[in-house]
C-alpha cells in the first residue's frame, strides 16, 4: 500500500468513527466532539506526516488522539454552556391552583428573567410610604414585569417579602409579594 491509500484509508475510518460516535442520539456534546475532533485530526496529521517524511499513519495517530482531545475539550464546553438552558424533559409540570388565591406547585421553578426594565423612582408620596421595586411575577405560564411603586405598610406591618419560590413537599410553591 502506498502513502496516498493510507491516508485515505485513514481518513475513511475516522470519518466512519466520527459519523458512527457523533450521530448516537444519545451521545453527549463531549463525546460528539471528541469524535469530530479526532476524525479531523486523523485526516490533518496523515497529511502532516506524509509531507514531512514521518509517515501517514504515525501522523494521523497522533492528529486523532490531538483532534479527538481538542474535540472533546470544545463539546465540554458547549455542554456548560448549555446546563444553564432548562432541558426540554426537565420544563417544569404545573398543579393547576383550584383558584387564584390557591398556591401553584411544580416540579422545579422556571427561570426568572436575567434583565430588567430600568426604573425611575419618584418622590416619596407621604410620610411612611415604602418603595416596592419592580419585579417578575410569575403569571402560571410565564414571568410578567410589574413596575415599582409606593405603598404604606398596612397596620402592624413594616417589611415587604419580595415574591420567590419556596420548597413544599416534592416541588416549589410560587409565593407572590407581601408585607409581614
Amino acid at each position: 500500500m502506498n502513502t496516498a491509500t493510507h491516508l485515505l484509508v485513514i481518513s475513511g475510518l475516522a470519518v466512519m468513527l466520527a459519523t458512527g460516535c457523533g450521530h448516537r442520539k444519545s451521545a453527549s456534546k463531549t463525546e460528539k466532539g471528541a469524535a469530530t475532533g479526532a476524525a479531523a485530526g486523523a485526516i490533518v496529521g496523515g497529511v502532516i506526516g506524509n509531507n514531512s517524511g514521518a509517515g501517514t499513519a504515525k501522523g494521523a495517530a497522533i492528529g486523532a488522539a490531538a483532534g479527538g482531545l481538542a474535540g472533546a475539550a470544545v463539546g465540554h464546553q458547549q455542554e456548560q454552556r448549555d446546563a444553564g438552558a432548562v432541558p426540554r424533559e426537565t420544563v417544569p409540570v404545573y398543579t393547576a391552583p383550584a383558584s387564584a388565591d390557591a398556591p401553584m406547585i411544580v416540579q422545579s421553578p422556571p427561570l426568572i428573567p436575567a434583565t430588567q426594565p430600568l426604573e425611575n423612582i419618584p418622590a416619596q408620596p407621604a410620610p411612611g410610604a415604602v418603595w416596592i421595586a419592580g419585579h417578575y411575577n410569575f403569571t402560571g405560564t410565564s414571568y410578567a414585569w410589574e413596575p415599582g411603586r409606593w405603598e404604606t405598610p398596612p397596620a402592624g406591618m413594616s417589611a415587604w417579602v419580595p415574591p420567590s419560590w419556596q420548597p413544599q413537599g416534592n416541588g416549589y410553591v410560587y409565593v407572590r409579594g407581601h408585607w409581614q
